[in-house]
């Protein structure tokens, strides 16, 4: 057998010889090989025939006929690449001789990647040879070069024979130097080793950096370069410092093309980019949703805000691929548009407008802050690892990027316009500027007198803006200068006062005087020095100065206090977290000596939105107060006394609302959720403030951000578990039990059961005895007496607040089941429970969890709301429910099921009726707002949970008690409509679809765009009643109350999908498609109308990622990337199959729109980067996706979609990945890289499956070189 082989292979190698001889035609070769293989039964492809051929032809006959042969025997699959078969042994023996694999510290030994690494070895060895003929390689960092070896041992001539040699050979040295130069730029210029060295910049970007810098050096002192007459310096920094698009190739269809176009389309600044529904700022759509989403603040997330934010920013950064300027000025005209759509709002409880401010002057700027100090921590690390530890550039491209758009926003003068509330604020910013131009000194602040301000001083929100990056070093004084940010004509200041009363009096020494108090409480602090001083009182002060300091800080500096607010409240948790004393020695906790400073603090911040941190001072307050017996009190400096109920109430409270306690029990048993219980408790709480303080570690990045804060204030980093506050987790827990279970088994003659008959004597003490109620036991065991013990109820509850709250619920349970049973009326109830949340305010958490539990058990008989009984909404029921129906209709919804003007009796549940009926008696003061915050967002979840028409009876009694906050009633009722219609979040869902695309119906729309998503604000700024709201405004209000997020993911899916079909119409309607047939524009009108139709898909796409990560977060984009997607794919649609040549387009589109789609959720929920823990369970997410991709590509899954659909889908997709997230590729394994490369491929996208495994790292370097070298790149 082998005799044979041998005799076959023999006569290959005869055949190969004759035909090199007499000069065969190689395919003629080719074919009489072909035929003899196929006699002798060998098998094709052959390795064998490889090595014969290969040996053939590298020993003795390299000669062009030969390789010709060789090239023919692989066209007609005769033989295995040869590449792969013997150039690895040729790399393997350069790599012995040359080192390179030691060299360049990669472990791999794959023939691509050696010969990626000899390539760059021999234009480095150019490069430095060239470097030291002209005597500059010593001018590099490396001063030596790793390449060069000099002879050791060289025998030198005498100075004078080298220096005649020199000159002898001076000229030919020159030529040979210009040579080296002009060969390196043929490397770089070379379509496959410029590309070879473009895989070493991306994948070995420590050693190209070093490359670099040596070519640098070449470009800027070289001689031979600028006298070369083949290539300019100018040509050397373009061919290295050009990023090479990814896709460079022309593309093979024209909707791939336009893809690509709109992709690397930047700032969108183009005439496609003004299509309908597609404005310039439209791309920046993801950031108006998500502040007007966190402007709701119903959620407790594990990342705060301003992570969130900068994590969403720099992905759109990322995808939109624009430049820095462009973003930042997208953040800041998101973040105006937030202002000014509270510029005329409804009135409601809590007013808006300084939280949008805080939102745009504060959370906005600490975010450009951070990206800012992202980069430059990255350039400080750079210098430190740098040889000559200089650093190169001092100010980073995104510092330069915030100045100039900064410049640019003063173009925006609309949206610049200051609300009312703040223009003087706004002209105080603008009178400092004028000053410092002017030459005069300005006091510390820029708070003024209005008599002393410039005249004609005209200040907009440009001004605050670039004052709150001063204030972060992020600007200095010199952005007083810029054209246009201040006039100076007739604008000369009557008078400049030698001293200000205020912040600069305070500066200066001035003592806290009663009315120096007043300025500072209602004047914001100017700096951080400032907050400092008052800090410092605080903490060191007499007992009256740290009430004030106190004072001073929880009033305007924390609540409009923009430049310093982060410091504000860091100050305030750090003073609610008092040290122990080093002489203390008492039983108690230390904090009960703070009380009264404890309790300012505590009230000041009642107002504002807190942060979870704020946690871990607020627990062990309400540990020890709540554990205290009252019999000590305070006198405060207005006469009120203060005792240890009152410090824990207000603590309590805080904690409550921070916790985010208005979710009803509701929640907690429907949907697919635990049956009892939240992630929202104070366990998570802790958590949540545990991972934000654990963040603060010791990177360069973090400790630039630290940097920022105030010298004299440390907080703790440690962890703080539930454990450590018994009381507080046995609280927690009887709130899960009255969540879960009705109360039963209470004893009497126990402690609760004195307490409980204690709590019904002091809410029930003003019912008349002759009409008393029954002394028949209740449920729990207990009676409604107000017998001899009801004068000495109070002195009977002189006990710690916890065991008061213990009782709470027995005495709440015996009251409702007298009034149920008439031995109670409804408004001696309501009295009951007013008394005992005046007498322990802290009892609103039990009333408010009791009762919403009981309305959930539905055992209770309904009230009737009758106004004899109950309060009655008959008044003005029927507007209310008419006004519903029209914001409804004006948003683009029909409820047909929705009853109006109904005759039959308003009807509440018991314990509902009762809720509303304890709010209906507080006051709207001061005082009352506090408890009115916890109680009210608690009544509108657990009323929006009931059956229509609950919400706007309980809208029609508070419309009547308040009736200028009618237009928030009415709008927050019409939020129920959707927690019980789907149909109704669908309808709402295409809304916002069609709105934002400009696809709406006349009687609804605009031109698209973010104005008609999200609207103007709400109010009754029209004629005739209240105006409509915008879609994208309703929805974000009512998404968290749909259970069935999976059912959105579907439904938004299936719009977006829909959406397209009718973007394509409207770009090519029949005449059109006629027109463009006919015309000799036509290519150039179809160009511009799919780029523009390209544009209109991604901003779809956009809106239905964003509104996917809004309503799910994480784990719904994971799922859809996991699960929907997959499914979607594979499953046969019901969408109408269009025809011709525009239902070819629509296909693709939907598959462009989805793989945009995937990636803005990606990019949403994970970052592009690793910063955040949500980027942890990126790979095992991308894996999954991309195995699935590729087998779609290899043909072993079916698809029930398109083929084009898919096809457009996956290049894009990987095409978006490649380009806008590289990290994501390099956490990818990287076999499941080969596979999808490999499927590209055999879909004719050879560039794209490059480019794929290109930035795959240094393992798929090699097989992106060898695809390089096979399919001649």
């Amino acid at each position: 057998m082998a005799a044979v082989s041998c005799t076959v292979w023999d006569s290959v190698l005869e055949l190969t010889k004759s035909a090199q001889v007499k000069n065969c035609d190689p395919q003629l070769w080719a074919i009489q090989l072909s035929s003899n293989l196929n006699s002798a039964r060998v098998d094709l492809p052959s390795m064998e025939l490889a090595h014969l051929l290969v040996s053939h032809i590298c020993f003795d006959n390299h000669m062009p006929i030969t390789w010709k042969f060789l090239e023919k025997a692989l066209s007609f699959n005769l033989t295995l690449n040869a590449f792969n078969l013997d150039t690895l042994r040729i790399m393997k023996s350069i790599d012995d001789v040359a080192h390179l694999s030691q060299i360049f510290g990669v472990q791999l030994c794959e023939p691509g990647l050696l010969l990626v690494e000899f390539v760059v070895s021999i234009v480095w060895q150019l490069l430095d040879a060239s470097l030291d003929d002209e005597g500059l390689l010593e001018l590099g960092a490396e001063k030596n070069s790793r390449w060069l070896r000099r002879p050791e041992g060289m025998e030198i001539d005498g100075h004078e024979n080298f220096s005649e040699k020199r000159n002898e050979h001076h000229e030919l040295h020159k030529v040979n130097t210009t040579m080296a130069i002009e060969l390196i730029g043929e490397f770089l210029k070379n379509k496959l080793t410029s590309r070879l060295l473009y895989l070493a910049r991306q994948n070995m970007p420590s050693h190209w950096g070093g490359f670099i810098e040596q070519l640098q050096l070449l470009v800027v002192h070289s001689a031979a370069l600028r006298n070369s007459k083949h290539i300019t310096p100018d040509a050397f920094l373009q061919l290295t410092s050009d990023t090479r698009r990814v896709l460079s190739r022309k593309c093979k269809t024209i909707s791939q093309h336009e893809f690509h176009a709109v992709m690397f389309s930047g700032s969108l600044k183009s005439s496609v980019g003004q299509c309908r529904g597609a404005s310039q700022s439209a791309v920046w759509l993801p950031i108006d949703l998500f502040l007007e989403d966190t402007m709701d603040g119903s959620q407790v997330t594990t990342t705060s805000a301003i992570e969130n934010l900068i994590s969403l920013v720099k992905a759109l950064q990322a995808v939109n691929r624009t430049t820095w300027h462009d973003t930042f000025l997208g953040l800041w005209i998101a973040a105006l548009r937030l202002v000014q759509r509270e510029r005329n709002p409804s009135e409601g409880p809590v007013p808006r407008l300084d939280t949008c401010l805080s939102m745009l002057l504060s959370i906005t700027t600490l975010v450009v802050a951070n990206i800012i100090e992202e980069e430059e921590s990255e350039l400080i690390d750079e210098t430190l690892q740098s040889p000559t530890n200089q650093r190169k550039e001092k100010q980073g491209k995104r510092r330069k990027g915030l100045i100039t758009s900064l410049q640019l926003l003063g173009d925006y003068e609309g949206l610049l316009t200051p609300p009312q509330p703040v223009s003087s604020v706004a002209n105080q910013a603008a009178a400092k500027a004028t000053m410092f131009i002017s030459g005069l000194t300005v006091s510390n602040g820029y708070s003024m007198s209005i008599n002393d301000m410039p005249v004609n001083c005209s200040g907009n929100l440009r001004h605050l803006i670039v004052e709150a990056c001063i204030a972060r070093n992020m600007l200095d004084t010199s952005a007083y200068l810029w054209p246009g940010y201040v006039t100076l004509a007739n604008q000369v200041p009557r008078s400049v006062p030698s001293q200000t009363l205020g912040w600069s009096s305070l500066m200066n020494g001035s003592p806290l005087t009663h009315s120096m108090i007043n300025i500072l409480v209602s004047t914001p602090a100017s700096s951080l020095p400032a907050i400092e001083k008052i800090y410092e009182i605080a903490v060191d002060g007499s007992d009256d100065e740290k009430i004030s300091a106190a004072t001073i800080l929880c009033g305007a500096s924390l609540v409009r206090g923009w430049n310093i607010q982060e410091h504000t409240i860091l100050f305030i948790i750090k003073l609610l977290s008092p040290p122990v004393p080093a002489d203390y020695s008492g039983s108690e906790s230390h904090l009960i000596n703070y009380a009264p400073l404890l309790n300012v603090l505590l009230v000041g911040i009642s107002s504002v939105d807190c942060v979870p941190i704020l946690a871990g001072a607020l627990m062990p307050i309400c540990e020890a107060f709540g554990s205290a017996i009252p019999e000590v009190s305070w006198t405060l400096p207005t006469g009120e006394e203060l005792s240890c109920h009152a410090v824990f109430s207000n603590a309590f409270t805080l904690l409550l609302r921070l916790w985010r306690f208005d979710h009803p029990p509701i929640d907690h048993v429907m949907g697919d959720v635990p049956p009892v219980g939240s992630h929202l408790s104070p366990e998570y709480l802790l958590l949540v403030r545990n991972s934000l303080l654990a963040s603060l570690g010791t990177s360069t990045r973090r400790q630039l951000r630290r940097r920022r804060f105030s010298k004299i204030l440390s907080l703790s980093v440690e962890p703080i578990f539930l454990d450590s506050f018994p009381k507080l987790k046995l609280w927690y827990r009887q709130h899960l039990e009255c969540i879960a279970s009705t109360f039963s088994g209470l004893v009497h003659g126990t402690p609760v059961h004195q307490i409980v008959d204690a709590l019904l004597n002091l809410m029930f003490r003003r019912i008349n005895r002759g009409v008393q109620p029954s002394t028949s036991t209740t449920n729990s065991g207990s009676s409604l007496s107000s017998g001899p013990g009801a004068e000495d109820a109070q002195a009977r509850l002189k006990i710690s607040a916890w065991d008061i709250l213990e009782a709470t619920p027995y005495a709440l349970d015996a009251a409702l089941t007298a009034c149920a049973h008439g031995r109670l009326s409804p408004r001696e109830l309501a009295t009951g429970l007013k008394d005992l949340a005046d007498f322990l305010p802290a009892s609103l958490a039990t009333i408010v969890s009791y009762l919403s539990a009981e309305v959930t058990r539905g055992i209770w008989k309904p009230a009737s709301m009758n106004g004899t009984d109950w309060p009655s909404p008959a008044v003005n029921l029927s507007s209310v429910e008419q006004q519903i129906k029209k914001i409804l209709a004006a948003t683009g919804v029909d409820v047909p099921s929705l009853s109006v003007g109904g005759t039959s009796l308003a009807t509440l549940p018991l314990p509902l009726a009762a809720l509303v009926s304890l709010t209906i008696t507080y006051k709207l003061d001061k005082m009352s707002e506090r408890f009115l915050t916890l109680v009210g967002p608690a009544l509108n979840a657990l009323a929006a949970g009931c059956p229509w028409p609950c919400m706007p009876i309980i809208a029609s009694l508070w419309a009547q008690k308040v009736k200028r906050w009618s237009d928030y009633l009415v709008f927050s009722a019409s939020r129920t409509v959707f927690h019980h219609n789907s149909d109704a979040v669908v309808q709402l869902l295409k809304s916002c679809f069609a709105s934002t695309l400009g696809l709406s119906p006349p009687h609804i729309s605009s031109n698209g765009g973010v104005g008609a998503l999200l609207g103007h604000g709400f109010g009754s700024h029209l004629s005739g009643g209240i105006s409509p709201v915008a879609p994208g405004i309703l929805y974000l209000r009512v998404h968290r109350s749909v259970r069935d997020v999976m059912f959105m993911t579907e439904e938004i899916l299936s719009l977006l999908m829909h959406s397209v079909r009718d973007i394509a119409s409207s770009a090519w309607t029949r005449g059109a498609m006629e027109k463009l047939k006919k015309s000799k524009y036509g290519m150039r009108y179809g160009k511009v109308s799919l780029a523009a139709a390209m544009t209109r898909v991604k901003l779809a796409a956009s809106l239905g990622s964003s509104l996917v990560w809004i309503s799910g977060g994480l784990n719904l984009v994971q799922s859809l990337i996991n699960e929907t997607l997959p499914s979607w794919f594979i499953s046969v649609h019901g969408l109408e199959q269009e025809g011709g040549e525009s239902g070819g387009m629509v296909a693709m589109l939907r598959g462009y729109a989805l793989a945009y789609f995937a990636l803005f959720c990606g990019t949403f929920a994970w970052g592009v980067d690793s910063e955040s823990a949500a980027s942890k369970k990126r790979p095992t997410v991308l894996k999954a996706h991309l195995e699935f991709l590729a087998s779609a590509l290899e043909g072993k899954i079916s698809l029930g979609c398109d083929w084009a659909t898919a096809w457009a889908y996956t290049s894009g997709f990987v095409c978006l990945m490649v380009a806008c997230t590289p990290k994501w590729v390099l956490e990818v394994d990287v076999d499941t890289l080969k596979r999808v490369s490999k499927g590209l491929r055999q879909w004719n996208e050879e560039e794209l499956a490059v480019a794929l495994l290109g930035r795959g790292g240094v393992g798929t370097m090699g097989a992106a070189a060898e695809l390089v070298i096979e399919i001649g790149l």
